[in-house]
């Protein structure tokens, strides 16, 4: 997939439907995605906090001095995967998530060049790959799963991939994303 075909696909003109922060924290993702190559991820170091080894975009909640979600997904990818900002074409923003962790979460779309270079802070991410388009146009994709905790039935969606286990909101916001492209086509 080309650049101009994700632009069109997804460029968002005019504001989107913000969800009520209802109590949960705000963040915001970069959902960086690179012409011929698909989607950046990212493996979260088992020295963080939250989320520990999990699969994840780049990002974290917002700070003070972010003005935006934008800003905020910039200023993230900087600090976790060495992205520099100038290097990034913000397309808009995807579906807002509110996560079972008490995250609210605004997936900001963005191009990035084929190539770029990238450097990661690994007291954050132990490493950055990416899920190919093809696996974003496939219509057999993502596996609907249940699971059971604490006497609670919970369902979620799993990307395959062949070294990682993509689930979670991150694999909710991949699917989203996937329509979209989809729906475009």
């Amino acid at each position: 997939m080309n650049a101009e075909e994700l632009r069109a696909r997804l460029r968002v003109d005019g504001p989107r439907q913000e969800l009520p922060l209802a109590g949960n924290r705000a963040a915001a993702v970069l959902v960086a995605l690179e012409p011929g190559r698909g989607v950046w991820l990212t493996r979260r170091s088992t020295r963080m906090m939250n989320h520990v080894g999990q699969v994840a975009f780049p990002g974290g909640k917002l700070d003070p001095e972010d003005a935006s979600a934008e800003a905020a997904a910039l200023r993230e990818a900087w600090e976790e995967i060495g992205l520099d900002p100038d290097a990034v074409e913000i397309l808009g923003r995807l579906d807002e998530q509110v996560t079972v962790t008490g995250f609210h979460m605004t997936p900001v779309a963005a191009l990035v060049p084929p190539g770029v270079r990238v450097s990661v802070a690994s007291d954050e991410v132990v490493e950055v790959f990416s899920l190919p388009f093809t696996a974003l146009f496939d219509p057999a994709l993502p596996h609907r799963r249940i699971a059971s905790a604490e006497g609670h039935e919970r369902q979620f969606y799993v990307w395959p991939h062949e070294r990682h286990v993509i689930w979670g909101a991150t694999a909710e916001i991949l699917r989203q994303l996937a329509l979209r492209l989809r729906e475009a086509a």
